[in-house]
């Protein structure tokens, strides 16, 4: 993948997207890459836990490659934003491998986008965020609009894309758009010690938390139902038996693959 950089610390995979030329700005071809690689690592079992991360110490991803796009009529458009989320952004939220960004410095537009869809946030320092769309006579797509607003609430959200301001990562964690904030040299070990904490855990009890969290934010689905059946499920698993039976044995459950 020309794009991209994979390497697996241990169960962990980390992605790296390596266009530092172009701050690692999203293109069409990247999208189709980071939608296959995340896909393969979903698949295997092997694989606990994905961090996604940019390449050099200026971005985790500047925004979208304006150049693609900046002459597109209106359906072509349609079809980008729906592009995208179908074979990426919602592909990495409903991802039952948890996934987390490593924002490594410029999350901004599409960055901040690909940021946001992932399940958890890890900022560096120097990181700065933002969805600087309208300055550019358009709106946030890939479902910036929505996960903004759910993660930072409706009105920092607004503040945010209607100054098409960007933040530094401090005010980003004080508002609840990333989880942790630590220093660059820092930061993949940090994301990589959150990792080895989840790897000690279920992995099917993972995947159906991620399968009921998102439930609360479909529409048409009933999030407290989603949970329900998620959690009577989990009671016919091989995962439940040896979790239950470890506690009451007074020792460490032992999960399938870990």
């Amino acid at each position: 993948m020309s794009n991209l950089l994979i390497e697996n610390k241990g169960n962990t995979q980390v992605i790296t997207i390596n266009r530092p030329s172009k701050l690692n700005a999203l293109n069409k071809a990247t999208i189709q890459e980071l939608s296959a690689a995340v896909t393969a690592a979903d698949k295997d079992l092997t694989i606990k836990a994905i961090i996604l991360t940019g390449s050099g110490e200026k971005a985790f991803v500047a925004g979208a490659d304006i150049s693609e796009f900046n002459t597109f009529e209106v359906e072509q458009a349609k079809e980008l934003a729906k592009m995208g989320q179908d074979i990426l952004f919602d592909l990495i939220e409903k991802c039952e491998t948890p996934v987390i960004a490593a924002i490594n410095g410029f999350a901004l537009g599409g960055g901040l986008e690909l940021a946001m869809s992932c399940h958890m946030r890890v900022a560096s320092s120097n990181a700065r965020m933002g969805l600087p769309e309208v300055s550019l006579g358009v709106i946030p797509g890939y479902g910036g609009t929505q996960r903004l607003a759910q993660l930072a609430g409706k009105g920092k959200a607004f503040e945010l894309m209607f100054t098409a301001g960007m933040i530094k990562a401090e005010e980003a964690l004080s508002c609840g758009l990333v989880n942790h904030v630590v220093e660059q040299d820092q930061l993949i070990e940090k994301c990589l010690e959150i990792c080895e904490k989840m790897s000690k855990n279920s992995s099917v009890a993972i995947a159906a938390a991620i399968r009921a969290v998102n439930g609360g934010y479909k529409d048409g689905e009933n999030g407290f139902e989603t949970e329900i059946n998620e959690f009577a499920k989990c009671f016919a698993t091989g995962d439940f038996k040896e979790g239950t039976t470890a506690f009451l044995e007074k020792r460490k459950a032992i999960f399938p693959n870990n």
